[in-house]
């Protein structure tokens, strides 16, 4: 896997704020890398069911299918990635182990991927990450070969580029990167393309977005499968850094983001997941925690769904949408993917409470 040098402020891992989108780049992950990176799953990740809702239907006036993720190994898509990234590493570098940093999901998919596969991992992790996904990353590391363990870090005064860059360095560690990486794009570009197969061609696809890994590889699923379908990217307000950098065609960075969308966090796109967002992505839009908040509701109280916020973003930005351009919703096939269902429960009375408070 390809780990240039890129911003030294971050240890090298994370593209320069201001640059434009690398044209190569938006052709390292195509359908056929998505479909090899399905042969690599198959057997190993779970094929996650897809839910329809009247409720929802009648709601956005079309015909909703919601691609449920949370039903994935961990709880979540990133199991996709962060598997067929490691099964696809050469002996030497399993030999070695792998690093990874993230808020939660990642962090748990890796390490469970370890344990399937005996590989050490290095999770690096925020000290504030929500509970459950310590505590499960944790348990998930119990599996893996010694030397496997959890690093935290302050996202408030640290970048967690630069500390597992560090890592990796000193211990000869090959980074898994949560997104901005070919073959983890294309496996969490499986979701979309399990969704197309089972319920055919959509016109919208919406899709969450954090560091971008998952909206890429799902705009690229669909360029392979249902060509026509417009796939639109939704990320919370406060970490609205893939959508002024769509709107303006050069990276933009956001600092820490406050949302309750944790999942979503992140500082900017990669340099392969902005390239990959430029050339296939129809649209990034923007909803506020309030909205989250509600969708999350709705999916609780009338398809008794457990989702985790960031997973809401995708239901939010489709009923915003719908309300403000029910002409282009209207009557149509939408696919929605629900990304993770990782939810920290002594938290979720206070999240729910904020439903329609934007």
């Amino acid at each position: 896997m390809d780990h240039a040098p890129l911003n030294e402020s971050t240890g090298g891992l994370l593209p320069c704020s201001g640059d434009g989108p690398d044209a190569a780049l938006a052709r390292a992950v195509s359908p056929a890398s998505i479909e090899a990176a399905g042969r690599v799953l198959a057997g190993v990740a779970h094929r996650t069911p897809v839910v329809t809702s009247r409720t929802l239907d009648g709601l956005v006036g079309a015909r909703v299918f919601l691609k449920c993720e949370q039903f994935q190994r961990v709880g979540a898509f990133k199991f996709r990635g962060a598997y067929a990234a490691m099964a696809t590493l050469d002996g030497a570098a399993r030999g070695r182990g792998v690093l990874t940093y993230s808020s939660g999901n990642h962090a748990q998919a890796v390490a469970c991927a370890a344990g399937l596969l005996g590989v050490r991992a290095v999770i690096v992790m925020p000290a504030d990450a929500p509970r459950i996904k310590l505590d499960a990353t944790r348990g998930y590391l119990a599996g893996a070969p010694a030397g496997s363990r959890i690093v935290t870090y302050d996202r408030g005064r640290e970048v967690r580029e630069a500390v597992g860059g560090a890592i990796a360095r000193a211990e000869g560690l090959t980074i898994v990167p949560p997104y901005d990486d070919p073959a983890v794009i294309a496996g969490q570009g499986t979701a979309a393309w399990e969704l197309f197969g089972e319920v055919g061609e959509l016109d919208w696809l919406f899709v969450p977005c954090g560091g971008g890994g998952l909206l890429s590889g799902s705009a690229v699923a669909a360029r392979g499968r249902s060509p026509g379908c417009r796939v639109v990217g939704v990320e919370p307000c406060a970490g609205d850094d893939a959508a002024r950098s769509f709107a303006s065609g050069r990276l933009c960075t956001v600092d820490n983001p406050q949302t309750i969308a944790d999942g979503a966090r992140t500082p900017c796109l990669g340099r392969h997941t902005f390239a990959l967002v430029m050339a296939h992505v129809s649209e990034l839009v923007t909803v506020g925690d309030g909205a989250i908040a509600s969708a999350l509701r709705l999916v609780s109280e009338r398809l008794k769904l457990v989702i985790e916020p960031t997973a809401a973003l995708g239901v939010a930005g489709l009923i915003e949408l719908a309300r403000q351009r029910p002409e282009d919703v209207t009557g149509g096939r939408v696919g929605v993917i629900l990304t993770g269902g990782n939810v920290d429960l002594d938290q979720l009375g206070s999240i729910l409470g904020m439903a329609g408070c934007d």
